[in-house]
């Protein structure tokens, strides 16, 4: 779409203006492509919040609005060249020189706890956690609605089943949309292998709820696109939220949580076994102050 609109894509030599038209058998597309840029990761003296840290790890507590590593977009101001700074050349080195150190990530506006290496023995031993699923994560999040056993859409939904306590299960696969490849997608077909599971911790006049989520696999934008295919996506978010408003009724807590501008996710809580000690590793991060604030408001009403 963006290509069509900047007049880089041509058909026989021709500027293509509408992106719905159909193709004929023949036809000759030419498409201008900007060139590729290099991105080098460099130390910059960004302040990090240190949970923890050790000769061969160390643990965050990542604002939101910080992106993990470099990318087109987003070539400076991230977690790793903050990193760089900070360990100089001590991260582990698996993960190329543009992501070193990093084993996970969370999503910019998604504030909260990951944990990074800085050797190498620890970056393999992360990743085996990470990949058999022995990692213990939960996320605190706002969402519109308040998921209940008792909703019987919830209930004949596929994939969707709760457990005893009231806890949501939600099993499906994940891909890229089909049309949007920035975006994630419940699949059946293909894709990967997703679980979440969550349950609420307070509900907000039936309008919203805090659910703590945690997960079984680490998928890409997992927990926002498994809530939003539940009909109960998160405040702010504006790639799955959709366009639900709280009522007014919620009084202020309808004005803050209409204007929350990110989604209301966070990283609270990270435990692992160390990769290279075996001490058993447990760390909970406090909400940020934009998402304690929505919260109160909430309460409030």
């Amino acid at each position: 779409m963006r290509m069509i609109a900047e007049g880089a894509v041509l058909r026989e030599g021709l500027p293509v203006t509408d992106p719905k038209a159909k193709v004929a058998e023949g036809e000759v597309y030419t498409l201008h492509l900007e060139p590729a840029i290099d991105i080098e990761a460099r130390p910059e003296a960004i302040p990090l919040s240190v949970v923890w840290e050790d000769a061969d790890l160390v643990v965050i507590d990542k604002p939101a609005g910080m992106v993990v590593h470099p990318a087109p977009g987003s070539p400076s101001g991230t977690l790793v060249n903050a990193l760089l700074h900070h360990c100089g050349d001590t991260l582990s080195g698996i993960g190329g020189a543009k992501r070193p150190g990093i084993v996970h990530r969370i999503d910019k506006d998604t504030s909260g706890l990951l944990v990074v290496a800085k050797s190498d023995r620890a970056h393999h031993g992360l990743a085996r956690q990470f990949e058999d699923h022995s990692v213990n994560r939960h996320y605190l999040a706002v969402v519109h609605g308040v998921p209940s056993s008792a909703d019987p859409r919830l209930r004949g939904l596929r994939g969707v089943s709760f457990e005893p306590g009231g806890i949501l299960r939600i099993a499906t696969h994940l891909a890229r949309h089909r049309t949007d490849r920035q975006r994630q997608a419940v699949v059946w077909d293909q894709g990967r292998h997703a679980v979440t599971r969550a349950h609420v911790v307070e509900a907000f006049g039936g309008q919203a709820a805090l659910l703590d989520c945690w997960l079984e696999t680490g998928r890409t934008h997992q927990i926002r696109v498994h809530l939003a295919y539940c009909g109960h996506g998160l405040l702010g978010d504006p790639t799955y939220g959709g366009k639900k408003r709280l009522a007014a009724a919620l009084g202020r807590g309808a004005e803050v949580g209409n204007a929350f501008p990110r989604q209301a996710l966070h990283a609270a809580t990270l435990g692992f076994e160390h990769p290279v000690t075996g001490e058993r590793l447990e760390f909970a991060a406090p909400l940020p102050a934009d998402m304690a604030g929505l919260i109160e408001a909430l309460r409030a009403g």
